[in-house]
């Protein structure tokens, strides 16, 4: 009996401990289970991460360079109406009047400035390419630069001023002294320059005494085209009340 007793003890203390031995084995299982979820779950979300990223990133890109395009076209546009706005000033800022004008010594300067300032006109100066000095311009030295260019018909003094442009003028104020009785010969290296055609140019000069001549006639025919009025002769110090009566007796 005793033997039968003990049989059974020994039985139950290898069931208890059998049942103590697959616990921990159950929650360790579990706890490496969940791990393995954790795991999984965080490669998920870093995968997902990893792909969604050249998406955003692109569409930085392009939000980047539309923002680029919309300030460039704002920029075109506002240079485009400067430029526009420019051009128009340019283009109302010409005149139809051009006062162009030789003067060695100053006075047909003044004479001229006061006919731009009645006209409204454009000043242009012929400058000649070599300055004439006082000794150039002494007509009682029959060896002067002036009275050589004044006693040979085909001299051409050169022109050192910019060329202009004679687009847009329909009348020409042409200003010079008298110099011999003449055009000084640097206004026939002008007028033998350009074209006058569908232009009016009216010849002044200045001097102390001497009248126009036959100069306004003379650059006429070397021209070869414009429609050519009789000049005038002024004094330096002819007002701007007297030039506007004149402008106005030529209309």
């Amino acid at each position: 009996m005793k033997r039968i007793l003990s049989l059974m003890m020994a039985a139950l203390l290898v069931i208890s401990l059998a049942g103590c031995s697959n616990q921990p084995r159950t929650e360790t299982e579990e706890t490496q289970s969940g791990a393995k979820v954790q795991e999984a779950s965080a490669e998920s979300v870093k995968a997902e991460e990893t792909e969604s990223a050249p998406a955003e990133a692109a569409a930085e890109s392009e939000a980047a360079a539309e923002s680029e395009t919309a300030e460039d076209s704002s920029l075109s546009a506002e240079t485009g109406s400067d430029d526009t706005s420019s051009a128009a000033q340019e283009e109302a800022a010409h005149s139809e009047v051009l006062v162009a004008y030789f003067s060695a010594t100053g006075t047909t300067k003044g004479v001229a400035e006061r006919i731009a300032a009645v006209t409204g006109g454009d000043l242009y100066e012929i400058v000649p390419a070599e300055h004439y000095s006082d000794a150039d311009l002494d007509w009682n030295d029959k060896s002067s630069r002036s009275t050589k260019e004044q006693d040979d018909k085909n001299a051409r003094p050169a022109i050192g001023s910019e060329d202009i442009s004679l687009e847009g003028y329909t009348t020409i104020y042409l200003g010079f002294p008298i110099w011999w009785g003449e055009e000084p010969r640097i206004l026939d290296t002008f007028v033998e320059k350009y074209s006058f055609e569908g232009i009016t140019v009216i010849p002044f000069c200045t001097s102390g005494g001497s009248g126009i001549g036959r100069s306004g006639s003379n650059m006429e025919e070397l021209a070869g085209s414009g429609t050519w009025l009789e000049g005038e002769r002024f004094s330096a110090g002819v007002s701007e009340e007297d030039l506007q009566a004149w402008i106005e007796g030529l209309q």
